[in-house]
């Protein structure tokens, strides 16, 4: 399993959210709270994607390395503000390949998704759901990973016109029938808005003042964290959020 975040609110650097917080990611690599099952560290990549201007398209950086050993990204972090941001560290499913492009965040545009958890019988159980995308979307996913199809199905919608919080749902939807027992945490933004799924794993929501925080765990002790309620979407925007829960629980399927 992996650990992701996303921020709105004003301009902040990356270290705050990502080393600098009491359990943000840079913790939460190497002592997570709460996996699931899922192992106990998340070193097999990270990544994370800002906006470099309100309503620009994002940009990024992806590693293959764990988070602590990567040289560059302190310097890096300390120096990139922004007031949206996605990162996300990962636990590599045992046959899948560790590469920077199989860490979130995947991009197009102004979005930027992360997906934590995992697509139980890989990859024949979606087989018939990957046949229904374009080829070339097939052709030049970033790997060879659930998370990455997860990407190409959700992107396939909002390039229909879907609306964000929809686009996850029906990807939840149809990834739950086709592969039971799947753990589908999705995590999306546009550098305005984020959406995300609480599917058989941890995610919790933190709306105050102007500031807007999605992550897979709290990154601190705040007391106005809330736990995302399983089988439930969460949008959020600075300072308030809204819960929908999906059409079915993990546990109905």
């Amino acid at each position: 399993m992996c650990r992701h975040l996303a921020y709105l609110g004003p301009p902040v650097t990356l270290s705050s959210l990502v080393l600098d917080a009491p359990h943000g990611l840079l913790r939460q690599s190497y002592a997570p709270l709460d996996m699931r099952g899922g192992g106990a560290v998340n070193a097999d990549g990270f990544g994370a994607g800002w906006y470099p201007e309100p309503g620009s398209d994002a940009v990024r950086y992806r590693s293959a390395v764990p988070l602590w050993s990567d040289p560059s990204f302190a310097a890096l972090a300390g120096a990139t503000r922004s007031g949206a941001f996605l990162a996300a560290v990962r636990s590599a499913t045992v046959g899948m390949p560790v590469t920077a492009t199989a860490a979130a965040p995947f991009a197009e545009g102004r979005w930027l998704f992360s997906h934590n958890g995992v697509v139980r019988g890989w990859p024949g159980s979606v087989a018939a759901l990957a046949a229904e995308l374009p080829v070339t979307d097939l052709l030049t996913l970033d790997a060879p990973t659930d998370t990455a199809l997860l990407w190409a199905l959700v992107r396939h919608r909002l390039r229909a016109g879907t609306e964000p919080g929809a686009a996850l749902a029906a990807v939840v939807a149809a990834v739950a029938a086709a592969a039971p027992g799947s753990r589908l945490n999705l995590l999306l933004t546009d550098g305005s808005g984020i959406w995300a799924t609480a599917w058989d794993h941890a995610l919790s929501v933190h709306a105050a003042g102007d500031v807007a925080l999605v992550a897979s765990e709290p990154i601190d002790t705040l007391p106005t964290w809330t736990v995302v309620p399983d089988g439930h979407l969460v949008v959020a925007r600075p300072g308030r959020y809204c819960l929908h829960e999906l059409a079915t629980t993990p546990g109905e399927q």
